[in-house]
């Protein structure tokens, strides 16, 4: 939306679209050429302003029931950000607290997102998804469940890392169940690879906890040796191997899918080393 929308003396300018009202569908109450949620996150919110070898998710519109509509339109001025690259993010401020800050990359419809959350309140989560429904089906459980430690992002995990996030800000990196790009000539999409990994390394303090989980036997592979090879990155796992699903991770319904059909789900968890010139703590 333009500035001069906000602009009483702005000549020509469009109405203020009408508020919404809860139960009552987004679209049959748009004008043509509306935005789809005003208040709410925006289709791209970089534009074409950031090169992006990575892509850590391609943006996802789809259809919004009338409760998660309600929820982006009452609740993302409050707990939603767009990722456009413009600042570094406060997150003390952001959360109104120092607790610790956990980035979810990919978190669906985020019913494990919230469990997490309910269930860990001392620490705080930021949700990064392009997909509408989820997004507003994550602010909607927070705000049933009284969750003030989540924070949902809107855009390309990638450029959160890079310019919206101070070095040493994060407590710990989650991706769960990422698009596993099967098909050979895709694989450089995948979003756990080398270059990633030294993004988010800059990002992660000493100590910080990275989870990764998939159901895609062939990228738990290539994860296990990318997170092995990284020099910032050590196994939890005294065999070096995959490690068993942590109780603080939520079985999804997906994953139970999954698991009904013969699915294998790995976990890895490693952990970031201590920085080269930094001392160890207490030393």
């Amino acid at each position: 939306m333009s500035d001069s929308a906000n602009t009483p003396e702005a000549p020509n300018q469009h109405p203020a679209p009408a508020p919404h009202t809860p139960g009552v569908s987004v679209r049959g109450t748009r004008a043509k050429g509306e935005p789809r949620f005003p208040d709410g996150p925006k289709a791209d919110p970089a534009g074409s302003h950031f090169e992006r070898r990575i892509r850590s998710f391609q943006p996802r519109r789809s259809r919004v029931t009338a409760g998660q509509a309600d929820a982006l339109q009452r609740l993302w001025p409050k707990w939603g950000l767009d990722i456009d690259g413009s600042r570094t993010l406060d997150l003390p401020e952001l959360f109104g607290n120092d607790n610790p800050v956990v980035l979810e990359i990919g978190f669906g419809m985020g019913e494990a997102t919230a469990q997490m959350a309910a269930a860990d309140p001392a620490t705080n989560i930021l949700a990064v998804d392009v997909h509408t429904p989820g997004q507003g089906n994550l602010l909607n459980l927070a705000d049933r469940n009284g969750l003030s430690n989540v924070r949902v992002g809107n855009g390309d995990a990638i450029i959160l890392l890079r310019e919206m996030l101070a070095p040493d800000s994060l407590s710990g990196l989650r991706v769960y169940f990422p698009d596993p790009w099967p098909k050979k000539r895709h694989h450089k999409r995948r979003i756990i690879q080398p270059d990633f990994l030294t993004l988010a390394a800059t990002r992660l303090g000493p100590g910080a906890l990275v989870h990764c989980a998939t159901d895609w036997e062939p990228y738990a592979e290539q994860m296990l040796d990318v997170l092995t090879a990284h020099p910032d990155f050590e196994n939890t796992q005294a065999d070096g191997g995959f490690a068993p699903r942590p109780d603080f991770r939520p079985l999804t319904r997906f994953e139970g899918q999954g698991l009904d059909k013969g699915h294998v789900v790995n976990d890895l968890l490693f952990r970031r080393v201590q920085h080269v010139d930094q001392p160890p703590a207490g030393a």
